[in-house]
Parts: C-alpha cells; structure tokens; sequence
C-alpha cells in the first residue's frame, strides 16, 4: 500500500495540472473565435475569387499564361506542409505530417524527386528526420500572421515554378470543418487548370452572372494569377490556424476531464491506505493493551 503522503503529493499534482488544462482550454477557446471569425470572413471573398478566375480562365489558352502550362514530365515535386508551431493539439499536426509522407513517398516511388516547404515548426522537426529537402521552413509564424506571409510564400513558390525548379506544387494543410472536425487536406497548387478553380465553389442553381473584362482576358490573367495563388495559400493558412485551436481546446478539455477522474481514483487510494494506517493503529493500541493486561 503507498505512502500516504506520497498519494497527497501525487493528488496535489493532479490538481495543479487540471489549472494548467483548465486554463490552456479557455486561451484556445478565445484565440479559437478570432480564427474562426478570419476564415469566415475570408471564404466569400476567395469563394468569388475561385469562380471570376474559373470564368477567366475557361476561355483562355494555356499557353497565356505560364501558371497555366502543365509540364509533359514531372520530374520534381514541391510540397508545401502547413502545420502548427506548437503542440498540445492531440494529433492534429500529425495528421497533416502523415498525409504528407504518405503522398511523397507515393511521388518518390514514381521516379519523381519531392522537396519540402514548411510553415510551422512541427512540419520543420518532422521532415528533419527524413531523406526528403527541405528548401524553405517558415517557423514561428503561425501565431500571429496576415496576407504577408502567403505572399512571400507565394513568390518563392511562383518563381520555383515558372523558373522550372518544379514542375508540380501541393499544398497540405489542415481544413477547418467544424470544432469537432478538422480534415487534413491535399490541394493541387499548381499548374492551375480552369476546372480546379471552379471546382472550389459549388455550382449555383440560378443562372450565372456574365462578365465583361477589360482590358484583355490575358492581361486580367497576368495580374489575377499570382494573386490566386497567394489566396490559396492564405486561406490554407486560416484554415490550419483555425483547426490548432479548435484542435487544442479538445485536447485540453479532455486533459481536464482525464485530470478529474485520476483525482477521484486517486482519491479513493488515498482514503483505503487512511484506514488501512487506522486498523493498523487500533490493533497495535488493542494489542498492547492486552499484553499489560496480561
């Protein structure tokens, strides 16, 4: 039977850490709604982006633009990994981490060389330990970025990619479904095609809106391109801040209740080894009193 005070201190540090829980689960909980709220904000404006662009591009050539141009081999794939900087988030990260492996190890089975980008430090640590490059790693990030970030991510993607440094771009992050749900997902990046950028917005029932461009088709696509690119990537980058918190709150509200239950068998511990060292007292007291009896 344990010490009694060995289970005091055992109880006390449970309950030490359930503030820790109770406390990390109310810090996600807020930085949760300001996630959500950016990524609700931003899904109508990228949502009418995917379908003006998906117009756009339906009646252009691919040879317009060199976003366009899907190459006739691949021969190098990028992968763009977004993850969080920080754990305590169950498995979330690696999820994403696996999906990832699973898919470049799949492209490196096809003769195909795959390089890393990372964003966040939990992809960085994880992609360290492999054979695969590493040619970019974003980290500390994650906790407070804006529309900066997908852009630098996005030139650097963009110039590997019309400089015929890849051939292939995926992005994996994590979607934001619900607070219960967040999907790792794999999004082809580029090479853009026009039934990409309209499969992203569902189909209107009603008649669709007719555009007039001006100036040319090929001029809008020159400028709009990048820019949908970096919409992209900025919306990966909400949706996986999104999901860390909704991920962590999860967690920690678990760790709480998990907390709970091993004070209460702790507890229950505690009180059998409190009358075991009273039976035992007793019996000694008893005993002795016999023996001067005697």
């Amino acid at each position: 039977m344990p010490a009694l005070k060995d289970v005091k201190n055992k109880i006390n540090g449970v309950r030490k850490t359930k503030q820790i829980t109770k406390a990390m689960n109310m810090v996600a909980s807020a930085k949760l709604r300001h996630a959500q709220s950016r990524i609700e904000r931003f899904r109508p404006y990228a949502d009418k982006f995917y379908e003006m662009l998906g117009e756009l591009a339906k009646g252009a050539d691919s040879s317009t633009h060199p976003l366009l141009e899907a190459r006739e081999e691949v021969k190098t794939v990028l992968m763009v990994v977004i993850t969080s900087d920080r754990g305590l988030c169950g498995a979330f990260n690696n999820n994403i981490i696996q999906a990832s492996m699973k898919v470049a190890r799949a492209k490196t089975a096809e003769g195909k060389t795959v390089k890393i980008m990372c964003v966040g430090r939990k992809a960085r640590d994880s992609f360290r330990r492999t054979s695969f490059e590493i040619v970019a790693a974003y980290v500390n990030e994650m906790a407070a970025f804006d529309f900066s970030l997908a852009t630098r991510i996005g030139s650097e993607v963009i110039g590997g990619y019309v400089g015929e440094t890849y051939d292939e771009v995926i992005m994996a992050f994590g979607k934001f479904v619900s607070l219960a749900r967040q999907e790792p997902t794999l999004l082809p990046v580029l090479p853009l095609s026009p039934a990409a950028a309209v499969g992203e917005v569902k189909e209107d029932v009603g008649a669709k809106a007719e555009y007039i461009y001006e100036p040319s088709v090929e001029g809008l696509l020159a400028e709009l391109l990048p820019r949908f690119i970096n919409v992209q990537i900025y919306r990966g980058l909400l949706d996986t801040s999104a999901s860390e918190h909704a991920a962590r709150m999860r967690s920690m509200d678990n760790a709480t209740r998990n907390c709970d239950d091993l004070v209460s068998s702790l507890t229950l511990v505690y009180n059998k080894a409190r009358q075991t060292a009273i039976t035992k007292e007793l019996m000694d007291i008893v005993g002795g009193s016999e023996a001067l009896k005697g």
